[in-house]
């Protein structure tokens, strides 16, 4: 009976104060010291059992810690080196937590299972540790939006697996790396899809050898930064090629007459340079969608004869290109224009926008040119057009609308409204009507487009599909999201060609949890989510950090019920062990009393 009473005492010190871990121990301290690195980390990681208590944002396989995924989560602190004992990492995804500062450690490159590294929107700053280059598995490098400084590490080009390279928005120097026979380089990634390194300070030359026929690149984004030197006709050996950007630079020369050998290209942008020699040929490159070439030095030169042969296009900008001659009228039958802006050149003669112009035109914008006649044909256009510091419009005693420009609305309102089965409802300080007309604290961040296949940002019918196409992914892949909105379509800079608000509503609560908030982030943060590629190119997303989390929320307002269950349970168990102590105290001077009877009978 003793030893029944003892057991019984046992197994219950063992329930209150002995948690069996799982985690793999190594893991476990490595974990910990992110804890003491960091602040605001969730509420969760109170626990000592990473795997088994299921830290929010951790993921494991088995007892090996595979995964950190804690986007927008408002974190604070350094990365730790002690991070690079987690031997069996495969995914990190820290992105939009601004409060994330200093350099990435060197001993980031011992990480040799990493196949995602997405730090997107911190604070990190310093060189990119060249260690990045031994992380052979790595197919997603997402670290833009950051302050990171220095030169691209050259062996980058040894990660034979990528297929995302995204280092745009940081402040990256220096040439261009190529492989040099010794030394790795960018030319060597004839896996990887994007190059996105807009908005740095490189500088240099593009080197011819950065491009190859067998590379499989769709996104070459060069755009705001130092490069000089001409653009080299290697470039016309990727045929894979969607979207070329080296808009804002200052590269000079004569462009390859091997240009419109990238017929896959939806947009060129090579505005904002100092390019000279002959308008480029571009015959031929029937997907053609957007194609900018202002402000450059090229040579006198009447309008080409190839632009009535671009199908597909819908915007042409060409300000300040010393064009000259007049439009021909068929130009503006290409069934899918919508913008055409050709300010600042020598056009002349009489604009005859012909009896067939596409019914999508928005915009025809040809100020401060030599145009002397306009015929109208009798008719009023629904779109603009602008001829100011035009001699039709100097000469012309009578003002008519083309000779005046129109009201500046570069950001045409739009924000989506509500569903018809509701009507908004006011909402508390903090909160928002959702679409479906219910308050919660959405989940905010920016949409920033770097390409686009449509000008016309009046036009609703875009938005609405992006945001059907959230939706859908939402649904499919059962995030608890209840609708989305879209608000403030506006051209933000050179780098982003639309930036939308997005606003993101929880399902069936007022907030969302951090699992929900980490899901969702990193939807875009990893570029899971794709728009509708008939309208939309590539993009960033900024998300906000996201300060309402509905899982903390709910224990701030159990944390007085959960210490009064935890006094009664305590003193319950204090109890229990008082009344054990008692009979077993009982027994042993029972048996006590026995024995001194036996002795002295």
């Amino acid at each position: 009976m003793d030893s029944a009473i003892w057991s019984l005492l046992l197994v219950v010190f063992i329930q209150i104060y002995i948690i069996a871990a799982t985690t793999d121990a190594g893991d476990c301290t490595a974990l910990k010291s992110l804890v003491a690195d960091w602040e605001n980390v969730p509420s969760s990681w109170a626990g000592k059992d990473p795997c088994g208590d299921g830290w929010v944002g951790i993921g494991c396989t088995g007892l090996r810690v595979t995964s950190i995924i804690l986007p927008s989560m408002k974190l604070g602190g350094q990365l730790s080196g002690d991070i690079s004992t987690l031997s069996e990492l495969q995914q990190v995804d820290l992105s939009y937590n601004k409060g994330l500062t200093g350099s990435l450690p060197t001993s980031i490159g011992n990480l040799k299972n990493l196949i995602n590294l997405i730090l997107v929107g911190c604070g990190f700053n310093g060189p990119i540790p060249d260690a990045i280059g031994s992380l052979l598995q790595l197919k997603y490098l997402s670290l833009n939006s950051n302050g990171f400084t220095g030169r691209i590490p050259p062996s980058i080009g040894n990660l034979s697996n990528l297929l995302w390279l995204d280092l745009a928005d940081n402040q990256l120097e220096g040439p261009i790396p190529v492989s040099d026979g010794s030394t790795p380089g960018l030319d060597m990634l004839i896996h990887t899809k994007h190059f996105h390194f807009g908005k740095n300070k490189l500088s240099g030359p593009i080197p011819s050898q950065l491009f190859k026929s067998d590379m499989t690149l769709i996104h070459l984004l060069f755009e705001s930064n130092q490069l000089t030197g001409t653009l080299p006709s290697t470039l016309g050996l990727v045929q894979t090629l969607e979207v070329v950007r080296f808009d804002n630079n200052s590269l000079d020369g004569h462009l390859p007459l091997n240009l419109n050998n990238l017929t896959s290209v939806q947009d060129l942008f090579l505005s904002n340079n100092k390019l000279t020699g002959p308008l480029p040929n571009l015959t031929g490159m029937d997907r053609l969608n957007t194609l900018n070439l202002s402000d450059n030095n090229f040579d006198l030169a009447d309008v080409p004869s190839w632009f009535p042969a671009l199908p597909a296009l819908t915007t042409l900008m060409m300000e300040h290109t010393r064009l000259q001659g007049q439009v021909p009228a068929t130009f503006f039958e290409l069934p899918n224009l919508q913008t055409v802006v050709l300010k600042g050149n020598r056009l002349n003669g009489t604009l005859d926008i012909g009896p067939s112009f596409s019914n999508q035109l928005k915009t025809i914008d040809l100020q401060d040119n030599d145009i002397t006649g306009f015929n109208d044909r009798g008719r009023t256009y629904k779109f603009d057009i602008i001829l100011v510091d035009n001699p039709v419009c100097t000469a012309t005693e009578t003002r008519s609308t083309y000779c005046e420009l129109p009201p500046s609305n570069s950001s045409p309102s739009y924000s989506t409204p509500p569903s018809q089965t509701c009507q908004p409802i006011s909402c508390s300080p903090g909160q928002i009507s959702s679409p479906s007309c219910r308050c919660a604290y959405p989940y905010t961040g920016t949409l920033k487009f770097r390409g686009l296949l449509f000008s016309d940002f009046g036009n609703s019918s875009r938005y609405k599909e992006l945001e059907q196409s959230l939706m859908q992914f939402f649904r499919s892949h059962q995030l608890p999201v209840d609708s989305v909105s879209l608000s403030y379509p506006k051209r933000a800079s050179f780098e982003y060609l639309l930036v939308l608000d997005l606003a993101v509503f929880p399902y069936g609560q007022e907030s969302f949890n951090r699992t929900g908030i980490s899901m969702i982030a990193f939807v875009f943060s990893s570029q899971t989510f794709k728009p509708p590629k008939e309208l939309f190119g590539p993009y960033v997303f900024g998300g906000d950090e996201y300060e309402h989390f509905a899982d903390e929320r709910a224990n701030a307002k159990k944390s007085n019920i959960a210490i009064k269950i935890g006094a009664a349970a305590g003193a319950s168990v204090l109890l229990l062990l008082l009344l054990l102590t008692g009979i077993y105290a009982y027994r042993q001077k029972k048996r006590a009393e026995g024995a001194t009877k036996e002795s002295n009978p």
